[in-house]
């Protein structure tokens, strides 16, 4: 959308388009504000597509005594889960216990029951060492005396976000990305009253005036408004992850284990068709503008857990398909080690400028409900909150009549990620598109859809977010590269020369931020 397309005024605006801000933009729209979502970068650049991709409660946050934030989690992961099929999955997860080691089965037994007691539902159970070994056989024999399975969920976080976004946006709602809010506009009595934006690539600015702002960016929120509170600030903490292929690490269902070093939980995480592993917790001190990678350090710290687990495997480096590194807007008053840090969120208020940092992926939906009531007093009218209704679009529970050779599972995973649009992404679909990029579950349909639809500026948006073929497939899918431009060139008005300055551009961030770190 051009700056010219827009009105000059709305009820609201939101800066910051990840998780947080996809979220309040969606809530605020069903409320039936006028909003608009400004963000510097992509979509779900930041953050919020660099997760560890799942909807859980945290059960070390119960090992912290935070069972507010727990129950908050676990509800809101049950919710996800029957909103959001194909999207928000269930999954199993599965933890060893060895003999002599922590956590024992008695204090993690102790953890599962009062998890299940919020989910209110029993979903977990022990088995010895034998039978563990039969869903797991692949994990360390010594001094293993047995296991539990649990379940928590899992998602794509980055087609979370544009789901929120899309479905925002078929309802009147307005979100650009590539723009930047260069100042908060404020009245004679320094009340916020809008916000002054720019194209980041074409200079062209513009002026929009709304009743409140809210400022949801993240691990950047304090170049913003800098915390209002004396010694609490944002303390960036990284964390990273490698992919390998799954015949390389199998796991037909998550793994969770202690690091035999710091006992950290560490994750193995099928997804997509490959295996995630992570993750890390440090602080990050770079710029924070440059894209976070994954560190040498990091690396050897997740290979030393995974050998440490997996023996028998004999898992080399060599075997990575990628890596991806992500920061936390964690508020802290620096005293605390990384890991013992709050996931919890808090909002500042300053005269129409709300500002909302921290919180977790699961908790979404109560930190945008939270943002917006604090907005309230600063609105001509006060929205009325809908809590009890879904916050996506329903989709049909089954596959069309007419499906096209789609799997029942393909069609569900494309439901998940495209809502009731789904079948036409489908329809329009380009001959000989409706099959998978190699070993991934992604069709080469999504990508002139997203090239069509979903404000694509530069190939990395199309490979790491609309979709994650940069992380799932080797050196990014550059193999691939040549085919999909081919898919997508009639949607994306570049010339030959702007194609390959994009596929340059793109491989070189491949090799600095999303590879094996030197």
């Amino acid at each position: 959308m051009s700056f010219k397309d827009l009105p000059k005024e709305f009820d609201l605006i939101v800066i910051g388009g990840g998780i947080t801000g996809a979220g309040i933009l969606r809530e605020a729209v069903r409320c039936g504000l006028r909003t608009l979502l400004v963000e510097k970068q992509d979509f779900a650049q930041g953050t919020s597509s660099r997760s560890s991709k799942m909807v859980h409660g945290g059960l070390r946050y119960l090992k912290e005594g935070k069972i507010f934030l727990t129950k908050a989690a676990v509800e809101e992961r049950c919710r996800l889960l029957n909103e959001a099929p194909g999207l928000v999955e269930k999954m199993g997860f599965l933890w060893p216990i060895y003999k002599g080691e922590s956590p024992g089965k008695h204090s993690l037994e102790i953890g599962l029951t009062l998890y299940d007691f919020m989910a209110r539902e029993k979903q977990h159970e022990y088995f010895h060492s034998g039978k563990f070994l039969l869903l797991t056989p692949h994990v360390r024999q010594d001094k293993l005396i047995g296991g539990f399975k649990f379940f928590d969920a899992q998602v794509d976080d980055a087609r979370l976000v544009m789901r929120l976004i899309n479905e925002s946006r078929d309802l009147g709602g307005t979100a650009l990305n590539y723009t930047a809010a260069t100042q908060i506009l404020r009245d004679e009595e320094n009340c916020a009253v809008g916000v002054a934006i720019q194209d980041v690539e074409t200079g062209e600015t513009f002026t929009a005036a709304s009743r409140a702002v809210i400022n949801a960016t993240g691990w950047w929120a304090e170049h913003l408004f800098p915390s209002p509170v004396e010694g609490l600030h944002i303390r960036p903490l990284r964390g990273s992850h490698i992919l390998f292929p799954a015949h390389k690490l199998p796991a037909a269902q998550a793994v969770a284990f202690a690091h035999p070093v710091d006992k950290r939980p560490i994750f193995v995480l099928p997804w997509e068709g490959a295996t995630m592993v992570g993750t890390t917790d440090l602080d990050h001190k770079d710029d924070p503008w440059a894209e976070p990678a994954m560190s040498r350090r990091e690396l050897d710290y997740i290979m030393d857990g995974i050998h440490g687990v997996y023996p028998s495997l004999q898992i080399a480096e060599s075997d990575i398909i990628s890596s991806f590194a992500g920061v936390r807007p964690v508020l802290s008053r620096g005293k605390k080690d990384p890991s013992q840090e709050s996931r919890e969120h808090v909002v500042w208020v300053d005269k129409g400028l709300v500002t909302i940092i921290g919180g977790k992926l699961t908790t979404f939906r109560l930190m945008a409900l939270d943002a917006l009531e604090a907005s309230e007093p600063f609105m001509e009218r006060i929205p009325q909150h809908k809590p009890g209704e879904p916050i996506f679009a329903p989709v049909p529970a089954q596959k069309p009549t007419d499906d096209k050779g789609l799997t029942a599972q393909a069609w569900r995973r494309l439901y998940g990620r495209y809502g009731v649009k789904a079948p036409q992404l489908v329809e329009e679909a380009p001959e000989g598109a409706l099959e998978a990029v190699g070993d991934t579950e992604t069709l080469y349909a999504e990508l002139p859809w997203a090239a069509k639809n979903e404000t694509i500026r530069r190939l990395s948006d199309l490979m790491l977010r609309r979709t994650r073929l940069g992380l799932l497939t080797p050196k990014g899918g550059e193999e691939f590269l040549d085919r999909i431009i081919e898919y997508c060139k009639p949607y994306l008005d570049w010339d030959d020369e702007r194609w390959e300055e994009e596929r340059e551009a793109y491989l070189e961030l491949v090799k600095k931020a999303y590879s094996i770190p030197a």
